[in-house]
C-alpha cells in the first residue's frame, strides 16, 4: 500500500522535529486532491516557502510523486495554491546551509521556487532524493535537438 501525503510529511517531521512548520494536514490536503489515478507518492516534506527565515508563517508540502512535483498551500482564509513541476521544467536545485537554518530553491523554466526553515540535517537527504528522481526522470524525455530535426 503507497503512503499519503500526510504519512510523508509526519514521517519527515519525527525525523526533522525543529523544522518549522505549521497546518500540515491542510497543505497535504491540497496535494492529494490534484493526484493522478495510478500517481504515487513518493517523499513529501514541509517547511517555509519563501527565503527568508523570518517569515514563519508560509508553510508549505513539497511532494515528489512517481510523475511530478507538487507543492501545495492551502490559504488561511479561503482558497489554495498548488504549483505543478514536471521533469522537462526542472533547471536546477540549490542548497543553502546557514548557521540555524537551511533552505532550498529549485529552480524551473518559469519560476523560482524557495523552501526555508529546515534543520540543517534535512537538507543532504532532501536534495538527494529531488536531485536523483530529476535526473532518473529527466532521462525518460526526448532530447529537445532531435525532436526540432525531426521537425524540421
Amino acid at each position: 500500500m503507497s503512503k499519503t501525503v500526510l504519512q510523508c510529511v509526519w514521517e519527515f517531521k519525527k525525523r526533522y522535529p525543529s523544522t518549522i512548520m505549521w497546518r500540515i494536514r491542510k497543505h497535504s490536503a491540497v496535494i492529494e486532491k490534484h493526484l493522478n489515478p495510478g500517481e504515487k507518492v513518493l517523499y513529501a516534506f514541509a517547511a517555509q516557502k519563501n527565503d527568508n527565515a523570518t517569515h514563519i508563517f508560509d508553510t508549505a508540502v513539497l511532494c515528489v510523486t512517481s510523475d511530478r512535483i507538487l507543492i501545495g498551500q492551502d490559504q488561511i482564509l479561503y482558497g489554495y495554491t498548488l504549483n505543478s513541476v514536471t521533469p522537462e521544467m526542472y533547471n536546477d536545485l540549490q542548497v543553502f546551509s546557514g548557521i540555524l537554518w537551511g533552505k532550498i530553491t529549485i529552480d524551473t523554466v518559469k519560476e523560482v521556487i524557495h523552501f526555508s526553515n529546515f534543520t540543517k540535517r534535512a537538507l543532504t537527504e532532501i536534495e538527494s532524493i529531488i536531485s536523483m528522481y530529476m535526473m532518473e526522470a529527466k532521462k525518460l524525455y526526448p532530447n529537445k535537438d532531435k525532436v526540432s530535426s525531426v521537425i524540421k
